[in-house]
């Protein structure tokens, strides 16, 4: 008998058993607490325990700590799995993997998973090179602050969200993730574009095929829903002007005056946030205050109160969710303050995401010395866009480079570190190779007064923490 396993999940069958490969990461361990909260039973592996497992684990999920064959029947009654559900990260040499080909079982990524999981959804799906995770987590402040108890999927944990639910309303918020392609095959209703800016490139290898995709993310947008996207950023504006005519409708935000939902006067507050005054259509809307720092986030609550108000949330409404946003893990996160150095934490990892999380250091922090410490992630990354991350750095007094960060890749000798300190034209800028060794010097450089951020997608975040730790023995 065929097995029928998206058919089953886009009925909502929880009689099925998913296992998933890679289970901690952000990606799939948001849809295993999805299938979790719809009764569906999950199982899955991951190199090793963390903190997201075990919550998985409390939540009813088997968690097997290595990726072996025999997680596959290790179960009480030998039962084997209807779908096996993968990671990007997962190889074809995968021992895991392997087994569940042999047996015949289905083997699938994120992008033939999730039309199945989120057929009978009302799909709002977030994409765009930056601003994505907290994009996504707006929109859901917003929808749950004014009583809708949408579905999401949020690549960062968010306090009193976390990082996912199934929801009982039809609306369900999705961050789009554009590498292998995964946003492609989804049918949302309303789409965000943040910004399409080339990245991945072991993915996308030029600009052009990047845009391709966010063309062809567009075209399966429901020809009755809604695109929303940044007047600001060059490459959402080709994407739109590919767009049919008789396609769905376009709202466009940003700070330029040529947005339908615009943000003007933009000021940072004292309290690490920022504010400004909304226009929408040339009218006065009201003033958005936000307790995360930067014209960024200006920009991705203008998208979340587009996408909130486009679904029957009053402006005022919207903007009173935005004011109880506190921020995400990772996304320009206080680690804590020892002997008066504060310590952050920021996943930026693409030179744009760079130069925006420094700018809004210095805007927070005009007076006080900045220590930006970066790892670059991943060899193709670093190798594509050497120059322009070394010309990101200006926001920062002192910054310190530490090795690459290989992620899903192997080291080929192209691309160093050392060749991204000596492509920056930073005045102060330096090369140490490992983590616990920029911790110790900073220790030895660090003063009160300064403010230590730790920018990448990888570990470079534990610099911070080790700092903090060895300031507070000291």
């Amino acid at each position: 008998m065929k097995n029928m396993w998206n058919e089953r999940l886009a009925a909502g069958d929880n009689r099925l058993y998913i296992h998933l490969i890679g289970i901690g990461g952000a990606g799939l361990s948001a849809i295993a607490r999805v299938l979790l909260d719809m009764g569906i039973r999950v199982s899955g592996s991951d190199r090793q325990a963390t903190p997201v497992t075990e919550r998985l684990a409390a939540c009813g999920a088997r968690i097997f700590v290595g990726q072996e064959e025999g997680n596959l029947r290790n179960m009480a009654s030998d039962e084997l799995p209807d779908v096996v559900l993968i990671s990007s990260a997962v190889t074809a040499t995968n021992p895991e993997r392997k087994a569940a080909e042999a047996l015949g079982l289905p083997v699938v990524k994120r992008s033939a998973f999730l039309p199945a999981l989120l057929a009978s959804r009302r799909l709002i799906a977030v994409a765009g090179a930056h601003g994505k995770s907290t994009t996504t987590a707006m929109i859901v402040q917003i929808l749950r602050h004014s009583g809708v108890d949408c579905g999401y999927i949020i690549g960062a944990d968010v306090p009193e969200l976390g990082n996912a639910a199934a929801g009982s309303a039809p609306e369900f918020v999705l961050e789009a993730d554009e590498y292998d392609r995964m946003f492609l095959g989804l049918k949302p209703f309303i789409a965000v574009i943040t910004n399409v800016e080339w990245d991945h490139p072991d993915c996308y290898p030029t600009p052009a095929s990047f845009r391709r995709a966010f063309m062809e993310f567009t075209d399966a947008v429901d020809r009755d829903g809604l695109v929303v996207s940044c007047v600001d950023d060059s490459g959402a504006e080709q994407v739109r002007a590919y767009a049919p005519t008789r396609g769905p409708r376009w709202i466009t935000y940003g700070l330029d005056e040529g947005a339908d939902l615009r943000a003007v006067h933009v000021r940072a507050l004292p309290n690490l946030g920022v504010e400004a005054d909304l226009f929408w259509w040339h009218a006065p809307a009201g003033r958005l205050e936000l307790s995360v720092p930067g014209v960024h986030n200006v920009r991705n609550a203008l998208a979340a109160l587009a996408v909130g108000t486009s679904g029957g949330v009053t402006i005022d409404q919207a903007l009173a969710a935005l004011r109880t946003y506190r921020g995400s893990a990772r996304r320009f996160e206080w680690k804590g303050e020892a002997r008066g150095v504060t310590v952050i934490d920021d996943y930026a990892h693409h030179p744009t995401e760079i130069s925006a999380t420094l700018a809004a250091a210095r805007s927070r922090y005009p007076q006080q010395r900045i220590w930006a410490v970066f790892q670059p992630h991943t060899y193709s990354r670093t190798r594509r866009m050497l120059y322009r991350m070394g010309e990101s750095f200006d926001y920062a007094d002192r910054v310190i480079v530490t090795d690459i960060y290989a992620a899903r890749e192997v080291d080929d000798g192209s691309v160093s570190a050392q060749e991204l300190v000596a492509a920056s034209t930073h005045p102060s800028i330096c090369h140490i190779a490992s983590l616990a060794a920029a911790a110790t010097y900073l220790v030895a450089h660090v003063q009160p007064g300064d403010v230590v951020i730790t920018l990448g997608a990888g570990d470079g975040y534990k610099v911070g923490e080790m700092l903090l730790a060895q300031l507070q023995e000291a």
